[in-house]
């Protein structure tokens, strides 16, 4: 269920991008990839942890510059 509410959330973030949406685009995308984070540390995929943490770190640089 926590990797399906990952998705959900993660395409609302990317319609909201799509719509120019700021700066809610953001904040789904940062919550779409924080819950794939966990369900990649449920599942020990490196591969997972490696991408969503990167994901996660451009996400948040983009809440900081966001006005």
């Amino acid at each position: 269920m926590l990797r399906y509410s990952a998705v959900i959330i993660t395409l609302a973030g990317a319609l909201a991008t799509a719509l120019r949406v700021d700066p809610l685009n953001i904040y789904l995308l940062n919550a779409g990839t924080m819950l794939f984070l966990i369900y990649s540390f449920k599942i020990k995929d490196l591969s997972l942890i490696i991408v969503n943490s990167g994901l996660l770190l451009i996400y948040a640089v983009g809440l900081l510059v966001t006005p």
